[in-house]
């Protein structure tokens, strides 16, 4: 299989995908992409694979993610950036005191396109939502969410 591009500027996502795709050449081009506003991962990863793939010209990979706590109605979804730099860490867990039902998961949506075709591929990584801020930072974290989220399984 010829390269494939990811166009991205998330350290965590660069590490994750060159984890995934060991056995593929994974060419890493460095940009921040726009990002529609949109509830629905599957539409932002698709255009956001489609605007990568205008950039390069060659056969890319997008991938998005959006992070549903359950007694939050699912907030805040797909709209992670945007809690965090409004309410952050600490608002999380605000909103989360007192709460028994700390069931949170992120779901992520991993899109391919060749210039002809868009294969779409969905993930999700169930957990519980830390009561306190946990661990160090490191370059394999997609986000700050890193330090609230303890997944299920490892």
């Amino acid at each position: 299989m010829e390269e494939i591009v990811f166009v991205t500027h998330n350290k965590g996502k660069i590490a994750s995908a060159q984890k995934w795709f060991k056995d593929t050449k994974i060419k890493i081009f460095e940009y921040e992409l726009d990002e529609p506003r949109s509830d629905d991962i599957k539409y932002i990863s698709k255009y956001k694979v489609m605007e990568a793939y205008k950039i390069v010209n060659k056969p890319c990979i997008s991938l998005d993610c959006g992070f549903w706590i359950d007694e939050l109605d699912g907030f805040p979804r797909a709209f992670v950036n945007f809690a965090l730099d409004t309410i952050g860490l600490e608002g999380f867990l605000k909103l989360m005191e007192g709460k028994e039902n700390r069931s949170c998961r992120f779901t992520e949506c991993l899109s391919y396109y060749d210039g002809k075709e868009i294969h779409q591929f969905m993930g999700k990584h169930e957990g519980k939502l830390a009561e306190k801020v946990l661990g160090k930072d490191t370059d394999k974290k997609w986000s700050d969410l890193w330090y609230i989220y303890k997944p299920l399984r490892i």
